[in-house]
């Protein structure tokens, strides 16, 4: 290469005019303008345009012209002011061009297989086979340096309230807890397995007891799960742990972690404080842990007006313990045909488990459709003037056990909102919820099981319901929302041994299973743990809101498809036998 630039295609100005450059980049357009020939040339930073003038050298004119999309070349000119009518107010370097006086071809692009200028060209299984084409779109350059710059942003942040930063093992004991564990043979030790790190979780507490009182690593983290829109098998944590602090400090520090994100990388002002909700005021209200609450339709409690109306789906569900909740829509009860509501009855049926959707509209003062037959006038005046309903209004009902009624609820409220356009999309409201559930109870196994991890310190308030009643023990646990979306997740963690061992007990572990996966922990305990807890950023959902996306595919260089496949390199794939020899590895048919 000769022609090695001296700019980037982003750079010049008209206080470079005068100025012989060298350019190497991408052709982004190619147009002929009776024998002048005008280039767009693309990099990272931007666009240049470049001219061939034919009356200055009709041969490399004559070359330039035959340049095609995606071919790279480098150039050497002079900038030049544009002609006053050609000036592009959209580029910042719209107001001059490079007069060519030397072209190098440095490699020619085969046809496309899909346009970079246009990424919707190709469906998403084409542009993740050919990512790397993808990656040169505009779209995702931009979310790539958003990416980037929090990065940067995060140590930044987190270098100036004191923290060290680690590195810890990537290939670790396997202690399934929760998600699977991807896991990795032992040539050496036969029939062992290494696992691929869930989370950081063990090792941090760990450095706690070493005495790194403030420790974070930017992390890959694995879980073998089933995959959805934001979620990856491979995905990337801003892991956070603190000792000798309470709850309070932690979410503290991540309000300031996030407050400052985003002012670094959006030019965006959150709030001085987050809000703070508790897990039940945001399942009753939002019927989600992770509410968004940038627009108002709350769920609203049914039970008392639902006991008195002729309908047996409420008295069955009410008598066998199970709830009715609903949801108002105001003045939309005509945006609801029949179809429409059929459709988001089979949607809630495939999804949610639930045997119907029930609904009732608000005309001329009084129930119509759905099942208003149900509810007698002296019932229907009593809910139209207490819920202050009106004509046009549609009301909503859903009757299971609790917590399929809330869930199912809460996603009904999310899709109703977008379909009534009833989402901000341009505001960010962050909150924490807080007092989650300590246990879980899991029908399949028949015991419980930790909500948030087996490491979760129990609400002080709550140890003697450990004995009578587990499942209303509260834990010492939060969570960072923003817009309906978990962005980070932490926990003031259990840091004596006979707590921790009380909890594996809970969960049905025995001693000998608890030492077998947990002993190192265990026995480090006994050596003098500080208090400590800590908040885990998930970092590709973060970097997913500030770049405005649904997908979290699109803010991953090279993700995986939500089969866990890679297109492009066409992961995972099978391995010869001399490779499964040597780990001693026999496929089973």
């Amino acid at each position: 290469m000769r022609l090695k630039r001296t700019v980037t295609c982003g750079q010049l100005t008209t206080k470079n005019i005068g100025e012989e450059v060298i350019l190497n980049g991408w052709v982004a357009k190619n147009r002929d303008h009776g024998g002048v020939i005008f280039l767009d040339l693309r990099d990272r930073y931007g666009k240049t345009q470049i001219t061939f003038n034919p009356d200055l050298d009709a041969k490399m004119a004559d070359r330039a012209k035959r340049l095609g999309m995606e071919d790279v070349i480098a150039i050497k000119g002079m900038v030049t002011a544009r002609p006053g009518g050609n000036v592009n107010a959209n580029l910042p370097t719209g107001e001059v061009e490079v007069i060519v006086s030397e072209l190098e071809v440095l490699n020619e692009a085969e046809p496309l297989p899909f346009l970079v200028s246009d990424r919707e060209s190709g469906n998403e299984e084409l542009r993740l086979e050919y990512r790397y084409l993808e990656l040169r779109t505009s779209e995702l350059q931009n979310f790539m340096k958003i990416r980037s710059r929090t990065y940067q942003s995060a140590r930044r942040l987190l270098n100036a309230e004191g923290f060290m930063e680690f590195e810890t093992p990537v290939l670790m004991k396997s202690t399934p807890e929760g998600a699977r564990d991807y896991l990795v043979p032992s040539r050496i030790h036969q029939g062992k397995f290494y696992a691929l790190p869930q989370s950081p979780q063990t090792y941090k507490q760990l450095l706690m007891i070493a005495g790194f009182d403030k420790y974070f690593q930017i992390v890959k983290c694995f879980r073998d799960e089933d995959l959805r829109a934001d979620r990856q098998p491979e995905f990337t944590q801003i892991d956070i742990e603190m000792s000798f602090i309470d709850q309070d400090d932690i979410m503290g520090l991540a309000t300031r972690v996030t407050q400052g994100i985003f002012k670094e990388v959006l030019d965006y002002q959150l709030p001085e404080t987050f809000p703070v909700m508790d897990y039940h005021d945001a399942m009753e209200i939002y019927g989600s842990d992770k509410p968004d609450i940038r627009f108002e339709l709350p769920l609203i409690e049914f039970a008392t007006y639902a006991e008195k109306t002729e309908f047996s789906v409420f008295k069955d569900n009410l008598a066998g313990g199970g709830r009715v909740k609903a949801l108002i829509l105001k003045n939309a009860a005509d945006h609801y045909s029949r179809k429409i509501l059929d459709e988001l009855t089979e949607w809630l049926k495939t999804y949610y488990g639930l045997k119907g959707l029930a609904f009732i509209k608000v005309e001329q003062g009084a129930f119509a459709a759905g099942i208003s037959k149900f509810f007698s006038a002296e019932l229907q005046t009593e809910i139209i003037g207490n819920l202050a309903l009106k004509d046009n209004d549609i009301m909503f009902f859903v009757s299971d056990d609790e917590a399929r009624t809330l869930q199912a609820l809460g996603a009904l409220r999310i899709e109703l909102a977008k379909r009534e356009n009833l989402i901000p999309e341009t505001d960010i409201k962050p909150l924490f919820v807080t007092n989650f559930p300590l246990l879980d109870w899991d029908e399949d196994s028949q015991r419980y099981i930790a909500m948030h991890h087996p490491f979760t310190s129990p609400n002080p308030e709550d140890i003697e319901l450990m004995t009578s009643d587990p499942g209303k023990v509260r834990a010492r646990a939060y969570d960072l929302v923003i817009n309906g979306y978990e962005v980070a997740g932490g926990s003031i963690r259990i840091h004596t041994r006979q707590m921790q061992s009380r909890m594996f007990e809970l969960i049905g572990m025995d001693e000998e299973e608890a030492n077998a996966r947990f002993g190192f922990l265990l026995r480090a305990f006994k050596y003098g743990a500080p208090p400590h807890g800590g908040i885990a950023f998930g970092f590709d959902r973060l970097i997913m809101l500030l770049a405005g996306t649904d997908n979290i595919r699109d803010v991953i260089a090279f993700p995986k498809t939500t089969s866990a496949a890679s297109l492009m390199d066409d992961a995972p794939s099978f391995v010869d036998e001399d490779q499964l020899r040597e780990l001693h590895i026999k496929l089973m048919e």
